[in-house]
């Protein structure tokens, strides 16, 4: 797991935001449907950003998180697994554009995640 974080670092170590809904009910506008969702902001970091092969429209983005970094945080959260965590978010923001999350898949070594590859669509 280390060796991953490393990796991340060395391959850009860029930020991300990923968004999670709050189960208040409330949302902020007058008209049913017409408000925002309240969020739950969680930022990660080292997180690598790379279009994923085979996507031309470049609307496809691919995330190399790593495992070390996602675990504490789904432990923080009560949640089950990473993979449940992730798809449990309302999308991810890069670049200022929230993208959703299509797919997650944990690379796994020795019978431990070691990095969670996302990918994302508009």
């Amino acid at each position: 797991m280390r060796a991953a974080d490393a990796i991340l670092r060395a391959l850009g170590g860029a930020e991300v935001t990923l968004l999670f809904p709050l189960s208040t009910g409330v949302t902020t506008g007058s008209d049913l449907g017409q408000g925002d969702l309240p969020v739950e902001q969680v930022t990660v970091s080292p997180v690598c950003s790379l279009p994923p092969m085979g996507d031309r429209t470049g609307r496809k983005r691919e995330f190399l998180f790593p495992a070390s970094s996602i675990s504490a945080l789904v432990e923080a959260s009560g949640g089950v697994s990473a993979e449940a965590w992730f798809e449990s978010a309302v999308g991810i923001v890069h670049e200022g554009r929230l993208l959703r999350i299509e797919s997650v898949f944990a690379e796994i070594f020795s019978g431990t995640a070691y990095l969670y590859r996302v990918t994302t669509g508009e």
